[in-house]
């Protein structure tokens, strides 16, 4: 099979685009979600809250943790919207990096990816 029949194989069909577009709407309210969540987990530790020294600490760490959740969620969340809007796009499951076709199968499972697994993982 030459390049040009593989490039035709991973064309999306409409029935995949609409499946596809769904998918990453149900993850956007997943991650919007999460992202309030996040936002409640990393409010300021108020000083004068009543809890031991050690206590104090681990609530600071836990916030950090989740101050660096939450930015990888929003992240995350801004790659997802930036797929559906490009869904409809020519250029969407295109490598960036190397023009070849992105595998369907990444797709459904990284639809905001814009390089192919090779190119990803150099």
């Amino acid at each position: 099979m030459g390049i040009r029949q593989k490039e035709l194989k991973n064309i999306m069909t409409i029935k995949e685009k609409t499946q596809l577009k769904l998918e990453i709407e149900k993850r956007i309210i997943q991650f919007e979600k999460r992202i309030v969540d996040l936002k409640e987990l990393t409010q300021p530790i108020a000083p004068d809250c009543a809890i031991g020294r050690v206590s104090r600490m681990d609530a600071i760490n836990n916030k950090s943790i989740n101050e660096a959740a939450l930015r990888q969620k929003e992240k995350q969340l801004k790659a997802l919207k930036e797929a559906l809007n490009n869904i409809n796009s020519s250029k969407f499951g295109i490598c960036i990096s190397c023009g070849q076709s992105i595998p369907m199968g990444r797709i459904i499972i990284m639809p905001e990816s814009k390089e192919c697994v090779r190119c990803a993982s150099k």
